[in-house]
């Protein structure tokens, strides 16, 4: 079926090992077929069934769908929705239940999500269609039908999801019948302005001047978000906020000789990761959000007193520069 040669010429299936690191595959024809089909099944490509889906009840979404079986031929659709046809396949699910079937119900294509085709070809202009049409069909039942084989991976936490639980379905998010844009299906280019279509608000703090580099595409709302459900709050990638932040943001992480308590506890005391008009995307101004919990004697820390600690410049800060935590000797203050 193919080889790999390696430096040290042991055959091993597959690629050819190059000059500079570079790999050249030479397994022919069926192994590259054999590759794809591997590389479809571990991106999530496949439209293989995982242990978490199961068959749609059709009759349950369209009582009259009872009796009706199915097709198993695009011709008849394309004879009335040309158009639809064409753009659908070039979408990842045309390409996959065309070139990558795995079983008898891939091979049914349009009706694995409209349902069976032969009640509708005999009466094509009935109205309400016999077939399951999105436009009319209730959010629940839409997500149903995508859960027959998205059910596992990243989508395993969506029946418990803050989104599902609001009401949404996947085509609030996603379009099957048309590629507008590179990855997922999306309604969108890129995912975040997905988001932005019901987060105006998270749009609004991301065009402020202190911002992560979401504007500018360098990450998204999926980096720190899991759309489709986690077990954590506001849907979290990560346990907390600041295990969270501490994936990029590893050196504020410690641990340190010195803490600071309103630190250890949560980023978002003292940030809005979302966005801010205050330098390093503050909740409120430097000093006066130093203010927020140190106001005891014994410390000229009012702005009108202390020039030092001012709203101007750094702030607090001109001093206390250890703010997420020191590991001085001496920098119980968190001044050094």
């Amino acid at each position: 079926m193919g080889k790999m040669e390696r430096s040290d010429s042991k055959p091993v299936f597959g690629w050819k090992k190059l000059e500079a690191g570079f790999f050249s595959f030479t397994g022919g024809e069926m192994g590259k077929n054999v590759l794809i089909a591997l590389l479809l099944t571990f991106f999530g490509l496949s439209s293989g069934r995982g242990v978490w889906a199961a068959d749609v009840n059709w009759a349950s979404i369209v009582p009259e769908l009872e009796g009706a079986t199915y097709v198993k031929d695009t011709t008849e659709c394309e004879e009335c929705h040309e158009e639809y046809m064409a753009t659908y396949g070039n979408t990842v699910h045309g390409r996959i239940f065309r070139l990558n079937l795995k079983n008898d119900k891939d091979a049914i294509d349009c009706e694995n999500c409209h349902g069976p085709m032969s009640k509708h070809l005999d009466a094509p202009r009935k109205k309400p269609p016999l077939l399951v049409s999105f436009s009319i069909t209730s959010q629940e039942n839409k997500n149903k039908i995508c859960i027959q084989c998205h059910a596992g991976g990243m989508q395993i936490g969506w029946k418990g999801s803050l989104h599902r639980r609001s009401g949404l379905s996947c085509p609030d998010c996603h379009y099957t019948m048309e590629r507008k844009s590179d990855r997922k299906l999306l309604i969108t280019e890129r995912a975040t302005e997905a988001c932005f279509k019901c987060h105006t608000e998270k749009k609004g703090q991301a065009l402020k001047s202190s911002h992560m580099p979401v504007r500018e595409g360098k990450m998204g709302c999926e980096s720190c978000h899991s759309p489709h459900g986690s077990g954590n709050s506001k849907m979290l990638k990560a346990g907390s906020v600041n295990d969270l932040c501490y994936s990029c943001h590893a050196e504020k992480r410690g641990p340190f000789v010195w803490e600071h308590a309103p630190v250890r506890e949560n980023c978002s005391n003292c940030h809005d990761p979302h966005g801010s008009n205050n330098p390093r995307m503050l909740i409120t101004k430097g000093a006066f959000l130093c203010l927020s919990c140190h106001q005891y004697g014994g410390h000229v820390n009012l702005p009108r007193y202390n020039r030092a600690s001012s709203p101007y410049g750094q702030g607090c800060i001109n001093c206390h520069s250890r703010i997420h935590g020191s590991n001085h000797p001496s920098g119980a203050k968190l001044t050094r």
